[in-house]
C-alpha cells in the first residue's frame, strides 16, 4: 500500500462542489488557500468555475477570486492527498458517506482533519467509513452560503480526538468563521434543530389559518429576527427583563410561556400543506427572481456583518 502523501500547508480539499462546496471553495480561495476540488457529477468542473464567477462580493473579499489556485482532482482520494484540511460536501446518505470517507481516510495524511458538511448525520455514523483513522472525523456544518454566514457547527463523534476538534476550531477561526463546538451528538446538530422548532410552529400557524406565509415571514424578518441577528435568544431575553434580566423574565413570563408551549402545533407535511406553503411563497415573492433576491439578501448580510465586526458583541 502506498503511504499517504504528506500534508501541504495552505492546501484544502473540497469534495463535492454543489451549493455548499462552491461556497467553501470561494471562501478558501479568498483566504489565500490552494484548493483541490472534486465532484463526480458530469460537468461539475465547468459548473464550479461558472458558479464561482457568478458570485458577488462577500465579507473579506471583493473582486475576482484567484482561481489559479484551484486544481480539479481526478478523484476524492486525489483531492485529499496532500491536503492540510478536507471539507466533504457529499449527499446526505450513510452508504455514500461511508464509501467516501473510506477513500478520504486512505488518501489523506495522518492527522489531517476530515470534516463533513452534513446538516444532520451524526459524526459517529459518518466516521464508520474511516476505519484507519476515525479519530480525525468530525462534522463541520456551515450555513448557506458558507462564504457569507460565519457560523460553523463543529461536532465531534464518539471516537473524534481532542486534537482534531482543536485543529478544526483553529482552521475555521483563521478563515474568519465563528465555530461553535457541540458537547453532544444530536440529529440536525444545533442551529438546524432551532430552525426546525420555528418551522414547525410556522407551518402549523399557516395550516390552521392563523397567518399566511407572507405574514409569518414578515413577523420574523421585521420583528425578532432583527434582534436575533445581533444577539441570540438568551441574551435578547435577558435584555428584555430590564434590571432584573433573565431571572425577572422567567419569574414573570415563564408560566404563560409554558402555556404557549403546550399549545404549539404539531404538523405533518401532507401534500395539501406542502401545496399551501409553496403557493404562499409564490404569492409572497411574485415574479421576483430567486438569484436576484439572494444577492440582495447577501448584500444586506454583508453590511450587517461589517457593522457587527465594528461593535463588541458576544
Amino acid at each position: 500500500m502506498t503511504p499517504p502523501r504528506a500534508a501541504e500547508p495552505g492546501t484544502a480539499a473540497v469534495v463535492g462542489t454543489g451549493v455548499i462546496g462552491v461556497g467553501w471553495t470561494a471562501l478558501f480561495l479568498s483566504r489565500g488557500l490552494h484548493v483541490r476540488a472534486y465532484d463526480p457529477a458530469p460537468g461539475a468542473q465547468e459548473r464550479l468555475h461558472a458558479d464561482l464567477a457568478a458570485l458577488g462580493p462577500f465579507p473579506g473579499h471583493t473582486g475576482p477570486l484567484p482561481t489559479g489556485n484551484l486544481t480539479w482532482a481526478a478523484s476524492a482520494g486525489d483531492a485529499a492527498a496532500g491536503a492540510g484540511f478536507v471539507q466533504e460536501n457529499g449527499p446526505e446518505r450513510e452508504d455514500l458517506k461511508h464509501a467516501l470517507f473510506a477513500e478520504l481516510d486512505e488518501a489523506a495524511a495522518p492527522g489531517v482533519v476530515l470534516a463533513s458538511s452534513s446538516s444532520g448525520l451524526l459524526p459517529t455514523t459518518v466516521a464508520r467509513g474511516a476505519a484507519r483513522h476515525p479519530e480525525r472525523v468530525l462534522v463541520g456544518h456551515p450555513f448557506h452560503p458558507p462564504q457569507v454566514i460565519p457560523l460553523v457547527e463543529v461536532v465531534p463523534g464518539e471516537r473524534t480526538s481532542e486534537e482534531a476538534v482543536e485543529a478544526a476550531l483553529a482552521f475555521y477561526t483563521a478563515l474568519g468563521k465563528r465555530p461553535v463546538r457541540l458537547r453532544a451528538e444530536v440529529p440536525g446538530h444545533l442551529a438546524n434543530r432551532l430552525q426546525a422548532a420555528l418551522w414547525q410552529e410556522a407551518y402549523s400557524l399557516v395550516e390552521r389559518g392563523v397567518a399566511t406565509v407572507a405574514d409569518v415571514d414578515a413577523a420574523i424578518s421585521h420583528g425578532p429576527g432583527l434582534r436575533w441577528a445581533v444577539l441570540g435568544p438568551f441574551a435578547n431575553q435577558h435584555l428584555s427583563g430590564g434590571p432584573g434580566g433573565l431571572a425577572h423574565v422567567l419569574a414573570h413570563l415563564g408560566p404563560p410561556t409554558e402555556r404557549w408551549w403546550r399549545d404549539l402545533g404539531e404538523v405533518t407535511l401532507t401534500p395539501a400543506l406542502v401545496d399551501t406553503l409553496v403557493d404562499g411563497v409564490h404569492d409572497e415573492l411574485g415574479d421576483l427572481d430567486g438569484p436576484a433576491l439572494a444577492a440582495r439578501r447577501d448584500a444586506v448580510l454583508a453590511e450587517l456583518l461589517a457593522a457587527k465586526s465594528r461593535t463588541e458583541l458576544p
